[in-house]
């Protein structure tokens, strides 16, 4: 039993890649993801690739979290907080959505008749000034529980410093709830800042009951399929942890697929010579783009999934706009074309999939300009694409209002989504200070190569880098991902005159808390790393910059020095903001904690073509594809019979049975050692 499947659960498509470690074979499969019924389609997809017995493990990319949260399709849940302090999550950061007027149009996941306040106070410095009463906890939950609640959060003030009071409400709330959908700050979020600990803790009990009933679903149908190997979840921040974890921390899983497609494309990067890319995850939903400079993606300290709804946890840094293959096309009351952000999923889908949509889509559009080989489609669900229903659609409801005809309406679609696409990557990369002319573009999922051309002149990048397997480039992710656990605790120390040993103290007993959930994770891996970031600023700044610290844990110490913690701090600072403040004294806000385990590596070159691959092998004649208005003869190749070397001039069309990648008139492809196909300007 050594096989490992990972399993990228999308809006359209389950995504899978199986790898046997033993003798170096890998599967891949794409079939059409059930919405409602996740667990039948996450079935079909791992039968796809050789059945559920005998597997080790399988490591599973979620949207669950994500688009419970985006569609307000959460638990009903409570929050008990401190006296006076119940309206935390409805004032926020004195935020609104719209800028102007009288009224606010923000509703918080937590009804304010379901937020319920109790005696309780903790000082800033930890003292407990007013202990909690557990009477007044079990009678807050007891009227929860009565109004059909089905978790509850605890947050109270300064629970940071001191969790007591909080761990005492838990205590009397668990005889009330033996379910277990409780949570308080302290656990979730150890953390100064009121509103950033109580917004993650709410959204945590928000999606306990639903992450939990779609881990159990999938649990039960594995069980039945004879499963016995580990199950584990991709988290937000690129790493795996067990599905134990997954119930307790699923605010953790908000980014969990988008995150395993940057892990892979990191990986197929730094392999590739390409350590700097700007990645695009087209799927049927959604685009999502994260920047990977140095062969390391980004990272974020926190996210917004949507307005007010804010998430305080290490997650690959991703922006994702409503720019899908399945995003409905529509001319506004304006006269206006738009594209997104309403999709039709996979259920009914494009109007060329036939299930009864009327309304036409990106998707659509790509196979009304030939650019999708409507004989051929992928997930293996269809026979074929109805082009007909396609052009109609696209003809009555965006050419006769815009006065086109059906194919300069098509390509009028693709423009839109194409300059939608090209302003999201230019805001994570020209706004922040990156040059696109060092990028490549890696663009992955079913749909991200359709486009890569339009994009590279576009935002001016050098080049696009094609992986091997772009649709199912999240799940080889969930393959690659290693062990990853995150800590934080705020300790508010100033660096003049710190206890060095104290403070090393508590990294230690940090640092082998952390490792030990690796340790306990189940999956083999070969070591396991253990380094730490502190949040710190100077006196005065509301705002904290992180700063890797140059400490390692070995042997029960850290080494941990004055000198070297000031000196880390100054680089980041000036890296940050190109000046130093050295007559302003420097503070400690926060220590992060973070282990990873490093799963064995893959070679990559695993998945390059086979020696018997050729040129002829993967011809496939020509066909009339639409570029900009003009007709053009593009040629056709099966991609996955190219051997390694081998150049493609554009006009060109590459097939395989998860994507379809378009080289445009004067791009030209070339297979790398790796099998990825790298796309220039010829």
């Amino acid at each position: 039993m050594s096989a490992i499947v990972g399993v990228d659960v999308g809006g359209t498509f389950t995504d899978l890649f199986a790898l046997d470690p033993a003798t170096g074979t890998f599967r891949t499969g794409k079939v059409p993801s059930k919405r409602g019924d996740e667990a039948a389609g996450f079935i079909d997809g791992l039968n796809a690739v050789g059945g559920v017995a005998g597997l080790a493990a399988v490591v599973h990319g979620t949207t669950v979290g994500t688009n419970a949260l985006l569609e307000r399709k959460g638990a009903r849940i409570g929050l008990i907080a401190t006296r006076g302090f119940r309206d935390v999550l409805e004032m926020r950061r004195r935020d609104r959505r719209r800028t102007w007027g009288l009224w606010g149009d923000f509703v918080p996941v937590v009804d304010r008749d379901l937020r319920i306040e109790v005696d309780e106070r903790t000082r800033a410095d930890g003292t407990v000034l007013v202990a909690i009463d557990p009477a007044q906890v079990i009678e807050a939950g007891r009227a929860l529980r009565a109004r059909g609640v089905e978790a509850i959060a605890v947050a109270f003030i300064n629970a940071y410093a001191n969790p007591a009071n909080e761990r005492a409400a838990m205590a009397a709330l668990r005889a009330l709830w033996p379910d277990g959908h409780l949570c308080c700050s302290s656990d979730i979020l150890p953390e100064i800042r009121e509103f950033e600990r109580t917004s993650t803790t709410a959204l945590n009990a928000y999606l306990q009951p639903v992450v939990g009933a779609y881990l159990g679903r999938l649990e039960a149908a594995l069980d039945q399929g004879g499963f016995g190997g580990r199950f584990h979840i991709v988290q937000s921040n690129g790493g795996v942890m067990n599905t134990v974890m997954a119930r307790s921390l699923p605010v953790r899983t908000a980014l969990s697929g988008p995150a395993a497609g940057v892990i892979a494309a990191a990986a197929i990067a730094r392999a590739s010579g390409f350590p700097d890319v700007i990645t695009g995850d087209l799927g049927g939903t959604s685009f999502d783009v994260s920047l990977v400079a140095n062969g390391q993606p980004a990272f974020a300290a926190q996210a917004a999934i949507d307005f007010g709804l804010v998430i305080r946890t290490p997650m690959v840094e991703i922006t994702t706009i409503g720019a899908g293959g399945g995003s409905i096309a529509r001319v506004d009351a304006g006269g206006l074309l738009q594209v997104g952000p309403e999709s039709a999923g996979s259920v009914p889908g494009p109007v060329c999939y036939g299930a009864g949509n009327d309304r036409p889509t990106l998707t659509d559009a790509n196979v009304v300009l030939g650019r999708i080989n409507a004989e051929r489609p992928i997930g293996g669900a269809l026979a074929r694409l109805d082009v007909e229903a396609a052009k109609e659609a696209i003809a009555r409801q965006i050419g006769a209002p815009l006065g086109l005809d059906a194919v300069a309406a098509a390509d009028a679609i693709v423009r839109v989504a194409n300059a939608k696409m090209a302003g999201t990557i230019r805001l994570l990369s020209i706004e922040r200070g990156h040059d696109p002319a060092r990028f490549a573009l890696m663009p992955f999922g079913g749909g991200g190569a359709l486009h890569a051309g339009a994009l590279m002149r576009e935002v001016g990048l050098k080049a696009t880098l094609v992986p091997r397997f772009p649709g199912v480039t999240s799940a080889l992710g969930c393959v690659l991902a290693d062990l990853r656990h995150d800590q934080v605790q705020t300790v508010n120390l100033m660096l003049a005159g710190l206890d060095e040993a104290a403070l090393e103290a508590r990294l230690v007993a940090a640092g082998e808390e952390a490792r030990g959930v690796i340790e306990r994770g189940g999956l083999p891996i070969e070591g396991v790393e253990v380094r730490f970031e502190a949040d710190m600023h100077y006196v005065g700044q509301t705002h904290t910059v992180a700063v890797p610290l140059p400490f390692r844990l070995a042997g029960g110490a850290a080494g941990v020095t004055i000198a070297a913690i000031r000196t880390a701090f100054e680089a980041a600072y000036t890296v940050a903001f190109s000046r130093l403040l050295p007559e302003i004294p420097i503070r400690i806000a926060n220590v992060r904690t973070i282990a990873i385990g490093r799963r064995p590596p893959l070679d990559l070159a695993t998945l390059a073509p086979p020696a018997t691959a050729s040129r002829a092998a993967a011809e496939r004649g020509a066909r009339t594809v639409w570029f900009d208005g003009t007709a053009r003869e593009a040629t056709v190749w099966s991609r996955l019979d190219l051997p390694v070397g081998a150049e493609i001039a554009g006009p060109a069309i590459l097939e395989q049975p998860d994507a379809t990648i378009v080289v445009d008139p004067g791009l030209a492809a070339r297979v790398d050692r790796l099998g990825n196909l790298v796309i220039t300007r010829a």
